[in-house]
């Protein structure tokens, strides 16, 4: 969505946010108002109040009369909370949608935050939401897990490889078992420098898993007073999702209201396919994968769940006990409908990754239809 201009902003500021430094421009209102930069001040709480609050005192206005835009990136969401605990409106901008021109090949700091001011006066960046601290608490940790179970891949990879090396070969059928670790823990390695990285990469795999438990432990526990909780119980009514999966998804798109058809939030996760049509030609690429990548990561893992025939099983039977008749119908129609198109892809010899990502798309949707019902009840 874009940002709007609202008649009662007395002044437009961009801010270009660094680690150290923070660049503030200004933009008077009206469309030929002047755009000039203000001022450089430290990435601070104390400096950025005191610079807003300097400027609203310099113009005699009000704070609540100063329209503040800065691009998401690795600073976060502080600076944002910040200014609406100050009563001033602020907008975080998509960098990725920032209009750009292709003959301009200089890029500095000042002026990017000249450029934030003035196309935020003139409304046309797109924001991004801007979650609470709870919210964003609990999508935090949720990638912590999932960067703690990457860790142990790459581990147990480099494990394996050092095996594979060595001429040393498992027979069992599955890696990683019991069976699989006791055949390890009785291997006698050539050298003792072998048999040392050998120790330590099991002691690390070890170590990961103790995280990933204490991770889904606290996420366990954060879920019993999370605020989203009615939306999580409602996606783990569906098919392929437990209550890891649902907190995933809830946690990465927050406000569901926000976005007003599915093919919003579709767009949103990059999960529709790109176009580039000019004269009389048309033509269509992979999917743009712009947007929330963690999001449509776990949507397309859980969409291999509807390869197989509907069914209910025990597990989610049991987890849908507790919902309205409502979600079960939807978790039922979508398990149809969903296998169908599976088996229709596969019918045409489609790639299978494509097939995923076709039925993570349509998956999204469903999960849309539930968030944006239970949280429109609530407002």
């Amino acid at each position: 969505m874009k940002t709007n201009s609202d008649t009662t902003t007395a002044l437009y500021i961009g801010l270009d946010v660094h680690k150290e430094k923070t660049s503030i421009a200004i933009a008077d209102p009206g469309s030929k108002g002047e755009v000039r930069l203000h001022s450089e001040v430290a990435t601070t709480q104390v400096a950025l109040d005191r610079a807003i609050r300097r400027i609203a005192k310099s113009k005699n206005i009000s704070v609540s009369q100063i329209s503040i835009c800065y691009e998401a990136g690795g600073c976060g969401m502080w600076i944002a909370r910040m200014f609406m605990k100050m009563k001033a409106p602020c907008t975080v901008i998509a960098p990725s949608l920032i209009p750009t021109k292709s003959g301009d090949h200089v890029k500095t700091d000042k002026k990017d935050a000249i450029k934030l001011a003035r196309l935020h006066r003139a409304g046309e960046l797109v924001s991004v939401f801007v979650p609470d601290e709870t919210d964003e608490a609990v999508r935090d940790l949720c990638r912590a897990r999932v960067d703690a179970i990457d860790d142990r891949r790459r581990a147990k990879t480099r494990l394996l490889a050092l095996l594979r090396r060595l001429g040393f070969n498992y027979s069992g059928k599955t890696t990683w078992t019991d069976a699989h670790r006791r055949y390890l823990r009785a291997l006698s390695l050539p050298f003792p420098a072998h048999g040392v990285i050998l120790e330590e990469l099991i002691g690390q795999i070890d170590q990961l898993e103790a995280r990933i438990a204490r991770y889904e432990s606290h996420m366990e526990h954060l879920y019993a007073d999370w605020r989203h909780k009615p939306i999580v119980d409602a996606v783990m009514g569906l098919k392929g999702f437990q209550m890891i999966a649902a907190m995933m998804i809830v946690s990465e798109v927050g406000d569901f209201v926000r976005f007003t058809h599915p093919k919003q939030l579709m767009s949103y996760l990059g999960l529709t396919p790109g176009e580039y049509s000019s004269g009389g030609k048309s033509k269509r690429t992979g999917i743009t994968k712009c947007g929330n990548s963690h999001a449509r990561w776990i949507l397309v893992e859980c969409s291999t769940h509807y390869s197989k025939e509907a069914k209910i099983s025990a597990h989610l039977s049991k987890r849908q006990e507790n919902l309205p008749r409502w979600i079960r119908e939807i978790s039922w129609t979508a398990q149809n409908r969903l296998y169908l198109r599976s088996s229709s892809l596969r019918k045409r010899l489609m790639h299978h990754n494509k097939i995923k990502v076709s039925v993570a798309r349509e998956l999204c949707g469903v999960i849309w239809e539930i968030g944006y019902k239970i949280q429109s009840k609530a407002a």
